[in-house]
């Protein structure tokens, strides 16, 4: 009896420890600062599910500002070779790994309310960029507006020369377009490039105000024009994702598709807000164009927009379908 009982106990044991060993704790990283609001609205409700869905055989930790590695341009790749097992990150960021996916930016293509719906609905036809990597979330934010240190922006004329920062290529052909220069460079270091008067102003949401500080060494805003917005995306590493088992997976691909909805609604809460704080203080403005002047900008745009969808037809990436499809049409 005794010995049965001992046998009993140490294959409990057993089982305990093997339950222990199978567990997953899989690495978010992210180099946006710990205090921004994509934890509390995202990350948490994301880890949260797959813990719970998992019965806790599956956890996430949350590496924010650059914990993993500094360099948000990295991302992509921290997750493709394992050193994360979910990165978030800007596709325009390495643009060349994803120029079918950047068409959603351009002016015109999405609504900043109905876009991630549009994107979610058609991940099928950006399976080829993601093949690498699992793709559990992609959204949009909220529109690109045009932040100046020191110049207002009241007409087309007044970026002539200008050196904006830009979130991405196709965002930078925009700019162009619209007659300034554009200078590729992450969130993260605007702050100082504009402050420093390495540029002139940047393209960038109006939740960046407050993430990354903006609304202190900007003066002006300037929105009213057609313009682009930017993707955001939630990628895994496969050897990570392989590892879990069937029903694991299901738990984590639908848990980073709410991620994605969850990400876009707060994206979109907190721009709203934080343009209407910034337009409410002193010794700031918010320019909304005169409706010739948007005209004009949209006129340059969409000539822009126009050719790097030829562009991309002509790459064989079946754009003006896809992006066809992204409209709803």
């Amino acid at each position: 009896m005794k010995l049965k009982t001992l046998t009993a106990a140490l294959a409990a044991t057993f089982t305990l420890a093997a339950s222990f060993a199978s567990a997953e704790d899989l690495k978010l990283a992210d180099f946006q600062p710990p205090t921004h609001f994509v934890v509390d609205s995202t990350y948490k409700p994301f880890a949260a599910t797959i813990a719970d869905k998992t019965g806790g055989a599956v956890t996430v930790t949350l590496y924010m500002g650059g914990e993993i590695g500094p360099g948000p341009v990295e991302q992509y790749n921290r997750a493709l070779e394992g050193v994360a097992d979910i990165a978030f990150g800007l596709p325009g960021y390495t643009a060349a790994n994803f120029p079918k996916t950047l068409l959603a930016e351009l002016p015109g293509v999405i609504t900043a309310e109905n876009g991630t719906e549009r994107i979610l609905a058609n991940l099928d036809k950006l399976s080829d960029e993601y093949k690498r990597v699992v793709l559990l979330g992609l959204w949009n934010n909220a529109p690109n507006l045009l932040f100046t240190g020191a110049k207002p922006i009241r007409s087309l004329d007044d970026l002539k020369g200008l050196k904006i920062r830009v979130p991405s290529r196709n965002a930078g052909l925009v700019v162009e377009a619209w007659g300034a220069t554009p200078v590729s460079m992450p969130a993260s270091e605007i702050y100082n490039a504009i402050q420093t008067g390495v540029i002139d102003g940047a393209m960038t949401d109006a939740t960046t105000l407050k993430a990354f500080k903006l609304a202190e060494v900007t003066k002006y805003i300037t929105q009213g024009m057609d313009t682009t917005m930017s993707d955001f995306f939630l990628v895994m590493n496969r050897d990570s994702f392989g590892d879990l088992n069937e029903d694991q997976q299901k738990i984590v691909l639908d848990a980073g598709r709410t991620a994605a909805i969850n990400g876009n609604k707060a994206w979109l809460s907190v721009a709203a807000k934080a343009l209407s704080d910034f337009a409410g203080t002193d010794g700031k403005e918010v320019i909304t164009l005169a409706p010739e002047e948007a005209a004009k900008f949209n006129a340059a745009s969409s000539a822009a927009v126009d050719k790097i969808i030829a562009d991309a037809d002509a790459q064989g990436l079946e754009a003006s379908a896809f992006v066809k499809a992204l409209k709803g049409n």
